[in-house]
C-alpha cells in the first residue's frame, strides 16, 4: 500500500515569498520591474499586509527585490556577484572547511581556468591581467598588500577566460584562501616573491596563447600556497578563517 508523507507546513509570507521568487527566477519578472503596491498583492494572494511585508522583507534578504528610492514599491533585482560569493564562502566557512580543503580545490580548478584565459584573453583582459601583475610587483611589502596583489591576479585571470560563471565560481574559494593566506605569508616572507616569478610566467602564457605553459605554471603557482603553508607551520587541517572584505 502506497504511504504518502505529510505536507510540510510553511508560514503564508514564505509561501508568498516563493511564489513570487518562482516568477523571478523563471523571468516572467525581470530586472527592474516593479512590484504591484502592498495592497494590491494581498489581495492577489488574499492574504494580510503584514503578511506580504514579511515575505517581501525575505525576498529582500536574499536581494531578489529591493526597495526603489524614493518610494515604497519593490522593484526586482539580482544578486551581485560579490554578494552571492560572501555568501557562499560564509557558508563554507561555516561548514568548517579546512585551509587544505581550499588549496585542494584550487588545483582543481585554477589550471583549467588559466588554460582557458590562455585560449580566450582579449587584448582588453590580457591588459588588465598584465596591470594586475605589475601592481603586486610594485606593492607588496605588507601582508595585506600583497594578498590584495594575489586576488587581483586570480581575479583578472579568471575574467580573461571571457567566461562569467568562472569569476563567480571562483570568488568564494578565493575568499577564503585569501583569509589563511595573509597569515602564511606574514610567516614564509620569501613567498612574497614567489608568487610574483609564478604570475609573470602564467602572464606570458596567457599572451602567448599557450593553454599547456599557463595550465602548467597555475600548477605550480598553486602548489606553492600550499608549500608556504606547511612550511610556515599552519595546521592545514583546521579550519580557514571566515572570509571578510576589507
Amino acid at each position: 500500500m502506497t504511504e504518502f508523507e505529510p505536507l510540510r507546513f510553511e508560514p503564508g509570507y514564505r509561501r508568498v515569498a516563493t511564489a513570487i521568487a518562482a516568477r523571478i527566477l523563471n523571468r516572467t519578472l525581470r530586472e527592474g520591474d516593479p512590484l504591484p503596491p502592498e495592497s494590491e498583492l494581498a489581495e492577489q494572494f488574499a492574504v494580510n499586509r503584514s503578511t506580504i511585508r514579511e515575505a517581501l522583507r525575505e525576498l529582500e534578504s536574499a536581494d531578489l527585490v529591493a526597495r526603489r528610492r524614493g518610494t515604497k514599491r519593490m522593484v526586482v533585482t539580482r544578486p551581485g556577484a560579490e554578494q552571492i560569493a560572501d555568501r557562499v564562502g560564509q557558508s563554507l566557512a561555516l561548514h568548517d572547511v579546512t585551509v587544505r580543503e581550499v588549496w585542494q580545490t584550487l588545483e582543481l580548478i585554477e589550471p583549467s581556468i588559466a588554460a582557458e584565459a590562455a585560449r580566450h584573453a582579449t587584448r582588453e583582459s590580457i591588459a588588465a591581467l598584465r596591470a594586475a601583475v605589475a601592481r603586486y610587483a610594485a606593492d607588496h611589502g605588507t601582508a595585506q598588500q600583497a594578498v590584495a596583489g594575489v586576488a587581483d591576479f586570480f581575479r583578472a585571470v579568471a575574467a580573461a577566460t571571457g567566461n562569467r560563471i568562472v569569476p563567480m565560481t571562483q570568488e568564494p574559494l578565493l575568499l577564503l584562501l585569501l583569509a589563511a593566506l595573509e597569515v602564511m605569508i606574514d610567516r614564509a616572507v620569501p613567498a612574497r616573491d614567489r608568487i610574483g616569478v609564478a604570475q609573470r610566467h602564467v602572464l606570458a602564457a596567457i599572451e602567448a596563447h599557450d593553454p599547456t605553459v599557463a595550465r602548467d605554471w597555475m600548477s605550480k603557482h598553486v602548489r606553492d600556497f600550499r608549500r608556504g603553508f606547511e612550511i610556515s607551520g599552519i595546521d592545514v587541517d583546521s579550519p580557514v578563517p571566515a572570509p571578510r572584505r576589507d
